[in-house]
This record gives structure tokens, sequence and C-alpha cells, in this order.
């Protein structure tokens, strides 16, 4: 193998591994921004979304993503994927995949029965995500051959994970005590400090997240990785400091939840766009990201009174959508502002309608079922009680009793 492949497939694996300990991020983040009587259950969900979505992927899921085209809408299934040549992009395509079923855990955090979620855990890797993800990053998909552009997933992962949250944050229903005579009440999160981590290690793993999209480093690829990592580094700075400045003028107070969910919400918003904008432009869509996730949580809790403990919808669903089109305003190829016209704002909308429409029918035919059947919900004494002591039998913190947290 020539030197310059021996440094691509090195590249693919380094990043996927820091792909992988994003699932980490992920675990801190939803265990920081919920109670304490939980945190064993979350554990457990993150955990199980990355063995369930690496087992259900290599299973059939990678093949029904990159296999050969059924119509440009699916790739021939084909069971145990085997190609000798191809386990480094097995295993880097898997990781995301775990990523889109973890976005749904934060939302229904603290009041979902552990069994059905892993069985949704195992159908979104399996089924949901293989079969959009088809459409973009497979050569002849449907919107690859319509000219969408989603460079690393703000729409593939991150709004596939986001709407297939908001389906099933409203399925299950608020957590007890969370609105009042219709008003929403806080229930704070037990450890800012976790979420804090949570943040510092999602924001590290996407240099693996969006450069490693790239899928090589040698050759002209160098330039092209350098100027992602820039990109990324510069939206995920805006949107943490936009969203700090919004909430310090609103709320009168600097909000350490809303500025940590505005630096992920700068990381989606340039994933689709992170190799075909300039750095201008990426600090920009950090700035529209860091605005729009703010209103948008308070939207989705206030108005709508959809119970998202961590943001998930707001953060990956919503400000997914909004990065992607903006792909059709900032590209320095193609964009509106940049004298592209329409065209590709245009083609960049259809993207995020069909796969938003398609993560949210499947999502609400699955969940539906599973509510009829299994049910989705732990009973009232569970959740007040947590459900660490009745889902796995364990106080995460028995020094302190963690368990008796209301």
């Amino acid at each position: 193998m020539e030197v310059n492949a021996v440094l691509d497939l090195m590249w693919i694996v380094v990043c996927g591994i820091l792909v992988f300990f994003m699932q980490a991020g992920f675990t801190l983040v939803e265990v920081g921004f919920t109670r304490a009587k939980n945190t064993g259950n979350i554990i457990m969900k993150n955990l199980m979304d990355l063995a369930i979505g690496s087992l259900g992927f290599w299973l059939i899921g990678y093949t029904i993503m990159y296999g050969e085209d059924v119509g440009s809408f699916i790739g021939v299934p084909e069971f145990f994927y085997s190609v000798r040549d191809d386990m480094h992009n097995l295993f880097f395509q898997t990781v995301f995949c775990a990523t889109a079923a973890t976005i749904v855990s934060g939302a229904i955090a603290e009041r979902t029965k552990f069994s059905t979620y892993l069985i949704f855990s195992l159908i979104i890797t399996t089924v949901i995500y293989p079969i959009s993800g088809h459409w973009v990053w497979q050569g002849d998909g449907w919107l690859t051959s319509l000219g969408f552009i989603d460079f690393a997933g703000s729409t593939v992962v991150h709004s596939v994970g986001g709407w297939a949250a908001l389906v099933a944050a409203t399925l299950v229903g608020p957590r007890i005590g969370k609105y009042v005579d219709g008003k929403s009440t806080a229930i704070p999160g037990h450890n800012m400090l976790y979420g804090a981590l949570g943040v510092f290690i999602l924001w590290l793993g996407w240099f693996g997240f969006n450069p490693g999209s790239e899928l090589a480093i040698s050759g002209d690829s160098a330039n092209n990785v350098a100027g992602i990592v820039i990109t990324t580094n510069l939206a995920a700075a805006a949107g943490a400091a936009t969203s700090l400045f919004l909430t310090w003028m609103k709320y009168g107070r600097a909000d350490i939840s809303m500025t940590l969910n505005g630096a992920l919400a700068g990381l989606v918003g340039i994933t689709a766009g992170c190799a075909a904008v300039s750095p201008g432009g990426a600090a920009i869509i950090g700035v529209i990201s860091g605005i729009v996730v703010v209103f948008s949580i308070e939207f989705i809790d206030q108005v709508l009174k959809i119970d998202d403990p961590v943001g998930a919808i707001s953060v990956h669903g919503v400000v997914g959508a909004v990065g992607t089109l903006c792909v059709g305003l900032f590209a320095t190829d193609g964009g509106l502002f940049y004298g592209g016209g329409f065209g590709q704002l245009g083609v960049q909308a259809i993207g995020v309608v069909a796969i938003g429409a398609w993560a949210m029918i499947t999502a609400f035919i699955v969940l539906f079922i599973l509510k009829k059947t299994l049910g989705l919900r732990v009973t009232e004494k569970e959740e007040l009680e947590g459900l660490d002591m009745h889902e796995h039998g364990i106080d995460s913190y028995p020094e302190f009793g963690s368990n008796l947290d209301k």
C-alpha cells in the first residue's frame, strides 16, 4: 500500500476514534443537565447506543447506506459486512450512526422505559438513519444527484436525531412537575461541571467529525482538512459567544446552560458547510446558530410545551436544518451571497424537508407502535423515585442518597 493511502486510512481511523469519544461527551451533557437519580440510566442508554449501533450497522445498516442503489433510495442490504479493505470506513460511519441515535436519548431523559428505548435505538441505527444517509452520502443517492451539500451531517446525522427526538419527546410526554398550571417550571440539572466537560469533549470530538469527513489527508486534502478545522472552531466559538451575550441581555445574567448549548449549536450549524464556506462565513453561521438555539429552546419549552431536558431538539434538529440552509447562502461556490443565486438554497431546502419528513414519519410509526405495545413511559412511582433504582437496581450516588431526589 502506498504511503498516501496509508496516511488516508490512518486519518480516517484516528478521526473515527475522536468521534467515538464524543459518546462520552453526550453522556456527560445529558447526565449534567438532568437529575442525579437518573444518572445510571443515562449512562446505560448512551453506552448501549454505541454497542447496539455498532452491531446493527455492521449487521445490515452499512450496506443499506452504502450498498448498490435500489432506485437511488436505498442500498442493497447485505448481512455482516466483511469487505476487508473497507473496515476503516465501516468504523468511521459506525460512530456517526451512534451519534444520531444518542441525540434522542437526551430529549426523553428521566421518564422513558429502558427496554423500549433499546428497541428504538436499534431501529434508528439499522433503518431510519442509513436510508436517509444513502440519499446524500452514496454516489447515486437522489439528493446527491440534485447537488445537495451536507459535508459532515448537519442534516444527515444531527437533524435526523433531532427530529426523531421531537417525535419521541412529544409521545412520551413531559416529566412530572415540568408544567404547572400551563407554565413551564425549571427542573435544574444536578451537575453543571459534567455538562461543561461534556461540551468540551464534544467540541474536541468535532475535530474528528468534520475534518474526518474529508476521508483523506494526503495531497490537496491536507489544506482542505486545515480549513475545515478552522471553520469548525470559529463557528463553535461564535455560537458560544452569541448565546452568552444574547442571554445576558435577555435574562440579565450570563446563562451557563444556554452558552454551552450555543457552542454545540455552532458546531452543528457548521457541520454541513464546513468545507464550503470561508472562515468569515463560518463565524456568521455560528452567530446565527447561537441566536436560533436560544429562541428555539424557549419556543419548544414554553409555547409547544415539549419537555426536552438537554435542548437536543433545538441544538440538533432546528440548528441542523438552519445550518444546512446556510450552505445555500454562504458557500463560496454557488452560495446566494457569493453570486450563486437561489439554486443551491432551493436544493438545500429540499434536502432539509425531505430528510426531516422521513425522520419524523418513521420515528412516529415506530414509537407509536412501541407506545401501544410495550409502552414508552415508566410508572409515576418509578419516575419520582428515579430510574436508576427501578430500571437498574443501583443508586449512582449512594453516599448522597440521589434516589430520593424528587
